[in-house]
């Protein structure tokens, strides 16, 4: 018999399901047994506890499925009661917490969603549930590590996330076929992948250098990346060589990360782009890394300066320029050609190349011109980003010149390839 048959047949038996709620119940008491032993303190509830717990939440779901309805609410209750009065006695004693009171609710639910429910919930309740108890002291520091605005960040990005997303129209407007929930998605996808940078660099970009704050910081945007150590460069001049190496890997990884929003949103387009814009990361990592070797960042370097990549403000900013560059692409294709289309490409480049990329590739049909429009963006883009970072540093000026200078040249093949 093949795998595939065998997890066809395979059927979870009461004993089955009756014996991953006891190993559910076991792991939690295990992991709370193991912090009362780091901790050096009495534990209310072990491995026995929990085990036992964990069953008797799967006996009082089997007593409810069994025609005595009471059975599982009154399991609750008498589990919470009595976690209530041990919680009550703890704080007599001078103990605070809830997390192990919690535990024993937890483990209860678990049983009894272990007989009743699909068992990849329970599953990932119990599994999930001991991670977090385990990883108390990391969560706590990360915790305490995140400042106020990051944490109303987060909150901002779930609520873009969760609600307004399913608010949107999911159809077509126009005769330029925008789509709001569309438009949207990308919104979240490029605020999630500058997110995601911001707190690498944050955690990762000052304590491994200059050299890392540019791979991690390329992730955010490029451009930040060459401002930011342009600022380094002028405040420290004898980093200028460091500080424009680590703008130079930001660039390299600009191509990377534009090639994976091309794979994720504009697949068919993949085909067509995607040797070029690794030979053009290829070309700007060598580049960088003829620097010479790498040094550790200054404090206040990168990562203090990078802002928090999501606000609501500069998301709707981004939407209205994303939905705006659709319209104009058009408009300037119908009425000017292919020129015209060039000349955009290379001007939005000063800017922001996200939302012109993003709104050439959403689109069902492939082009030469449109592959061009996209190369021509970014060699506007690596232009400016050269002339940002020489501009404040003086120290690297003929420097960065030459190697921009070289990359942007280097560019001009591939839009006619």
């Amino acid at each position: 018999m093949n795998p595939e048959s065998l997890m066809e047949n395979f059927e979870l038996t009461i004993h089955i399901r009756f014996a991953i709620a006891l190993g559910l119940g076991f792991l939690l008491g295990l992991e709370r047994e193991a912090t009362g032993h780091e901790l050096k303190r009495q534990v209310i509830a072990g491995v026995r506890t929990h085990s036992l717990i964990s069953m008797y939440g799967f006996g009082c779901a089997w007593l409810s499925q069994l025609g005595i309805a009471f059975a599982l609410p009154i399991g609750l209750v008498s589990i919470a009661t009595l976690a209530g009065l041990e919680y009550v006695g703890r704080l007599k004693e001078g103990h605070h917490g809830w997390t192990s009171s919690v535990a024993v609710l937890i483990t209860y639910i678990i049983g009894a969603l272990t007989y009743l429910t699909n068992i990849w919930g329970p599953l990932a309740l119990g599994i999930i549930s001991a991670i977090l108890l385990s990883e108390k002291t990391r969560i706590e520091h990360m915790v305490e590590s995140l400042q106020k605005f990051e944490v109303y960040a987060i909150l901002k990005f779930l609520v873009v996330t969760l609600l307004i997303l399913p608010l949107l129209p999911d159809k077509e407007f126009t005769q330029f076929n925008l789509n709001p929930a569309s438009t949207w998605k990308i919104v979240i996808l490029i605020s999630a992948i500058g997110f995601t940078g911001y707190f690498m660099v944050k955690k990762l970009g000052n304590r491994y250098g200059l050299w890392l704050s540019g791979v991690l910081g390329g992730i955010v945007s490029s451009t930040a990346v060459s401002i930011a150590v342009g600022r380094i460069a002028q405040q420290a001049p004898e980093m200028s060589k460091r500080a424009l190496r680590s703008s130079l890997l930001a660039s390299s990884v600009m191509y990377v990360r534009i090639l994976i929003i091309i794979w994720l949103v504009g697949p068919v387009f993949l085909p067509y782009i995607w040797w070029k814009l690794l030979s053009l990361a290829a070309i700007c990592l060598v580049l960088a890394l003829l620097m010479g070797a790498h040094t550790s960042a200054p404090s206040g370097g990168v990562a203090s300066n990078l802002t928090n990549p999501f606000e609501l403000t500069p998301a709707m900013v981004f939407a209205v320029l994303f939905t705006s560059f659709k319209v104009v692409t058009i408009l300037v294709k119908n009425y000017f050609g292919n020129a015209g289309l060039f000349i955009l490409s290379f001007i939005v480049g000063v800017t922001d190349i996200d939302p012109f990329i993003l709104s050439i590739i959403n689109n069902p049909v492939v082009s030469k011109i449109m592959v061009s429009a996209i190369i021509i963006s970014m060699m506007g883009n690596t232009l400016i980003k050269g002339i940002y970072f020489g501009g404040l540093a003086k120290e690297a000026r003929k420097e960065t010149f030459l190697r921009y200078g070289l990359l942007t040249i280097a560019h001009l093949p591939f839009i006619f390839l």
